[in-house]
């Protein structure tokens, strides 16, 4: 498998503070890719949990359906990158 130029897994987190963008073992952490990843765990929380009945506080389903529109929010932040949000490695995203 060919690797992109300059990829390597000498640091495990790295910041590139010119360009605001942040690496983990040389994969590019997106908005989109994490906001994805959070709001499938909350959708899942929120399908596999039983809705309280005749309870009418239901504070924990509140913050996982808050947590996963905010995992919404990201995704639409960073939708234009949608086609290199799981690019393996450095790939374009120099």
């Amino acid at each position: 498998m060919r690797q992109g130029a300059g990829y390597s897994f000498k640091k495990l987190v790295e910041y590139d503070a010119l360009r605001h963008r942040l690496w983990i073992l040389g994969q590019r952490c997106h908005h989109g890719a994490t906001g994805s990843v959070v709001a499938a765990a909350a959708f899942l929380v929120l399908v596999t949990d039983p809705a309280p009945i005749g309870k009418p506080y239901a504070g924990p389903r509140s913050v996982v359906a808050l947590t996963a529109a905010g995992g919404a929010l990201m995704m639409a932040h960073d939708w234009k990158d949608r086609s290199i949000w799981f690019e393996r490695g450095r790939g374009s995203q120099l």
